[in-house]
């Protein structure tokens, strides 16, 4: 399939091969002296950069060429009698930024300039976002593959999380791929997520190609001084820039002359990211990193290739990183071809593919083999910074609502999650009936609270605690870096709060004309449970707070991040209208006149520090006087907390109990009474 793409007409570069090094008046070499970086330190007769020919209209070099894309289309190394062998038909390319960034958008308007949906078809906004929870949430949660075929060479893209709590999903598909697409927001600019992807990219020592659509020279300088702070390397620091939008579906090599479409991207993911290195003559090697599961097919592996050629219905071995093996049979074979898994009888090495016949198959172990077959490197992620305690539910309202609430339903569905979910763990509690459940974060493991409650499970939640570690018997617990967008009237109030939760200010600097300032924070991890509705409170919803894990500290001291206490109903019963009356004028109600309490639950948050206890089910007393008298009765706004602001909210001697239909807070009858 072939696109019509006017690229060479558009661009003019002038490449000056005696050339060595830069000429002092590059932008390029300018950019390296005003972040700090001297002449000395980099090797100039080793880096391959053209002269561009520019406008004043058109500052920005529009062309670079890519050292990667220099490569002979088939390098060959002796390695123990393998040949290593270049595939020039296959892109293997991931898409990563930060959240919000544009990155599915982008992937939108690929596969439809790419032909892959009917001119006539109806086709949703962010399609890759194929989960319920992903499109009540606009946010990608799991990695998804898909395929294009552009002048005859295939694109395996997958699309990638943007949030920092997903970040073990961005680590586990890099194994696939041998490029990135870095999409960078125009105003914005890099944020902290883009860091994270980015490093993790370099680390890999994958080709990154830059996709923005900022006109200015600050984004450009911005996102190349990240790449001089991750120690990138002079090929990496030589990236090409294209500029898209994919709400438009269109790309060009500089801001002002873009294409009708998004040629000028797809030419350059084929000249600057290079195609798989195979072993073409190797034993059969496929390391598996994602999972599925299908009502029919049972058990899905999905992986990249590496070596040989995989058949429909061949015997296999099973290898894992502790040379333990097994034997399996592929009974099916997919592709991904568009929008769709397509069977094949065979694959070879380079592409990814799915597997079906395996039900043992975990992710990280290797496809081999079945004769000589030897396990690839398992996958590495960073490890979770934040544990929670699940329970079953022990409420008196227990059963009446979800399918599965005994311990074993719990147990089975939680070690089911960590099968494909590699940066989460699981670990038995003190009791049978408890699990610790670890992850990156608060939203990461509200995910798979919301998802199990989906799935009629019916259990109890304890607060959010950081895992800390302990060094030469020095206690240590994560830091964070988190930065703050306010407007300058609120900076005051945000300052004071981040202040109170043991952050220290690492910057701060103005943003735009609109006086916004950008605040950036060291802070524990434990200050930043409950920031994000405190934060929002305090600026009146005008701040954005962006969290990235940067390393483990010292203990910072104690700190209290609630300053309130709860309201607590003191007996089972129906709540009624008497009895609220007098109730909220001790603090905010989370109930409503008619609704089922029991003793110990949870009803408001009491308007000074320490738990009051209430009687939100006192009925008026009846007698035989008849009033003609009507009363009118008014009750404040109830306050309606999500599953996210319920975690947040509870303290160290509170519970969240989670049903499919409702959600509520009470005290955790196993510890001690604070307050009245």
């Amino acid at each position: 399939m072939e696109m019509a793409v006017g690229i060479h007409n558009s661009i003019t570069p002038t490449l000056n091969p005696n050339q060595k090094g830069f000429p002092l008046s590059s932008p390029f070499l300018r950019t390296q002296l005003s972040v700090g970086r001297t002449l000395s330190s980099y090797s100039f007769s080793k880096i391959k950069s053209p002269t561009f020919s520019r406008s004043r209209r058109n500052p920005l070099p529009s062309f670079i060429k890519c050292s990667v894309s220099e490569a002979e289309a088939t390098e060959t190394t002796t390695e123990k009698k393998v040949t290593l062998v270049r595939r020039n038909d296959i892109r293997n390319i991931a898409i990563v930024a930060h959240v919000d960034h544009g990155k599915t958008t982008l992937v939108d308007a690929m596969l439809k300039q790419a032909k892959v949906f009917r001119d006539n078809q109806v086709v949703e906004e962010r399609i890759m976002d194929s989960n319920d929870l992903e499109r009540e949430r606009g946010i990608t949660i799991l990695s998804k593959n898909t395929s294009i075929t552009y002048k005859d060479t295939k694109m395996n893209i997958i699309d990638t999380p943007g949030h920092s709590d997903f970040g073990g999903e961005v680590e586990r598909v890099l194994n696939m791929v041998e490029g990135v697409l870095l999409v960078v927001d125009s105003v914005e600019g890099p944020m902290p997520q883009t860091r994270f992807v980015l490093k993790k990219a370099l680390e890999f020592g994958l080709a990154v190609v830059v996709v923005t659509f900022c006109t200015s020279r600050i984004c450009y300088n911005s996102t190349f001084e990240l790449f001089i702070e991750l120690n990138a390397s002079d090929e990496q620091c030589d990236f090409q820039a294209v500029y898209a939008s994919g709400i438009h579906g269109k790309a060009g090599l500089s801001p002002d002359k873009l294409a009708d479409d998004l040629g000028p991207l797809f030419e350059s993911i084929i000249r600057c990211i290079p195609g798989p290195r195979i072993k073409k003559d190797g034993s059969l090697q496929m390391l598996v990193t994602s999972t599925e599961y299908d009502e029919h097919k049972g058990k899905i592996a999905i992986g990249r290739l590496h070596a040989g050629v995989l058949n429909r219905g061949m015997d296999v071995r099973i290898c894992t990183s502790d040379d333990a093996c097994r034997f399996g049979k592929v009974s099916e074979l997919f592709v991904f071809e568009k929008f769709y898994r397509a069977p094949a009888e065979s694959v070879e090495a380079g592409d990814i593919c799915a597997v079906c016949g395996i039900n043992d198959i975990q992710i990280g172990e290797t496809i081999a083999d079945k004769n000589d077959g030897k396990a690839l490197p398992a996958i590495r992620v960073e490890e979770p910074t934040v544990k929670m305690a699940f329970s079953i539910n022990t409420s008196p309202f227990v059963g009446r609502e979800g399918k599965y609430v005994t311990s074993r339903n719990l147990r089975d569905r939680l070690y089911r999650e960590i099968e494909r979910n590699l940066a989460m763990k699981v670990e038995d509690g003190e009791t049978a009936d408890t699990f610790l459940v670890s992850g990156r974060g608060t939203l990461h493991l509200t995910i798979l609270i919301e998802n199990m409650r989906r799935e009629n499970y019916e259990f109890m939640v304890g607060p959010p605690k950081v895992i800390n570690k302990r060094v030469d018997d020095k206690l240590l617990e994560p830091y964070e870096i988190a930065t703050v967008e306010v407007p300058e009237v609120h900076m005051g109030s945000v300052v004071e709060l981040l202040g109170k939760r043991r952050g220290q200010m690492v910057d701060m600097q103005g943003l735009g004309s609109e006086g916004t300032t950008l605040l950036k924070y060291k802070i524990p991890t434990r200050g930043l449970l409950g920031l994000r509705n405190a934060i929002l409170t305090a600026s009146r919803g005008t701040a954005i707070l962006n969290t990235i894990f940067d390393s483990y500290g010292p203990w910072a001291g104690d700190m209290s991040t609630r300053d309130l206490g709860s309201l607590v109903a003191f007996e089972d019963g129906v709540s009624t209208s008497y009895a609220l009356i007098s109730s909220q004028e001790r603090g905010q109600m989370f109930i409503k006149p008619g609704m089922e309490v029991y003793k110990g639950q949870i009803v408001g948050i009491h308007q000074r520090p320490g738990d009051l206890s209430l009687n939100v089910c006192k009925k008026k007393a009846a007698t035989n006087v008849r009033s003609n008298k009507e009363v009118s009765v008014v009750l404040d706004t109830t306050l309606d907390y999500s599953l996210d602001d319920c975690i947040e909210y509870i303290q160290e001697d509170e519970l969240v109990e989670v049903t499919p239909k409702s959600i509520r807070m009470c005290k955790n009858p196993k510890m001690s009474k604070k307050g009245r």
